[in-house]
């Protein structure tokens, strides 16, 4: 018999109660973006409070405007992530069921589409308010992997984007038909690898405690564009390396296709999610090798 953990009992609501007509519930997935992003105001504040940490012993804009910033970047991860979605893993069905692509509430975000989108808007935030681009994107970098942590976390508490069937002791048994959906593999119930769980200890917990590291003993801050380009690099190498145990999107799935490779063979090919992170590979590395020397400190 193959060991396996049978999924916790967790309740995808945090609580839920009922407002006259409307049932209001919290869930974690929401709880998870609002903690990430104050969790983000409050490492970005911290940093700016410390002028020691920039060229020149001066930050780069006001800890005051940390505010406006995480407005904008509200704006970018929701219209980005949402728009990603549809672009990126469901084009023809939103295509066919336009009114759709309005109903973020049914789910449906994407990474890299989120991105994409906090790009955007910190490039809007930094022309209006005069703020060095380089210096910004460290700051957002060095924002972000608390977040993802925790949207990672609440995607295995609402048992989905699960991995790929395993025989491994920690391969996890988790609910539903399309879970236990795993053709061609003997043992039932079928274990799968908690990928969810991978992707937050790699692309939250490990790479946030070496961006830190960077910034407060490192100095990495007075090389403008190292702090984003490590980010850039590490999310990359670490959702490349995190896809070979993640099971695809359904909609790339066929019998003979089993991995959902988008790009090569059916056997030797990458994922969509690997695609997408091609990009962010060779970003982190431009910017790493461009980053300049450090600029002298004023007294």
């Amino acid at each position: 018999m193959i060991l396996a953990i049978p999924f916790p009992d967790f309740s995808p609501e945090l609580f839920s109660v009922q407002l006259g007509p409307i049932d209001f519930a919290l869930r974690w997935y929401a709880l998870a973006y609002i903690a990430g992003l104050l969790i983000a105001l409050g490492l970005v504040r911290h940093a700016l409070a410390r002028p020691a940490l920039f060229p020149g012993g001066q930050a780069p804009f006001k800890p005051a405007q940390a505010d406006e910033l995480l407005t904008w970047t509200i704006l970018g991860v929701i219209v980005g992530g949402r728009l990603g979605f549809v672009l990126f893993y469901q084009p023809s069905y939103y295509l066919a069921h336009p009114l759709d692509i309005l109903k973020v509430w049914q789910g449906g975000m994407a990474f890299h589409g989120g991105l994409l989108g906090v790009v955007v808007a910190a490039w809007l935030f930094a022309r209006k308010n005069n703020v060095p681009r380089l210096q910004l994107a460290d700051l957002m970098a060095l924002a972000t992997p608390p977040g993802l942590m925790l949207g990672r976390l609440a995607n295995f508490i609402n048992a989905e984007l699960w991995g790929r069937p395993t025989d491994r002791p920690w391969g996890v048994i988790f609910p539903g038909a399309r879970a236990q959906d795993c053709p061609g593999w003997e043992a039932v119930p079928c274990a799968r690898h908690p990928s969810q769980l991978y992707q937050a200890g790699l692309e939250g917990l490990l790479l946030g405690l070496v961006l830190l590291w960077m910034v407060y003993r490192g100095r990495a801050l007075q090389f403008p564009g190292r702090v984003a380009g490590v980010f850039f690099l590490g999310y990359g190498l670490a959702r490349f390396v995190v896809e070979l145990f993640r099971q695809a999107d359904p909609q790339f799935v066929t019998p003979d296709n089993p991995w959902g490779h988008v790009l090569g063979g059916a056997e030797f090919g990458i994922t969509m999610g690997q695609t997408l992170s091609l990009p962010m590979i060779v970003l982190g590395l431009v910017l790493i090798a461009l980053s300049r020397r450090p600029l002298p400190q004023t007294s």
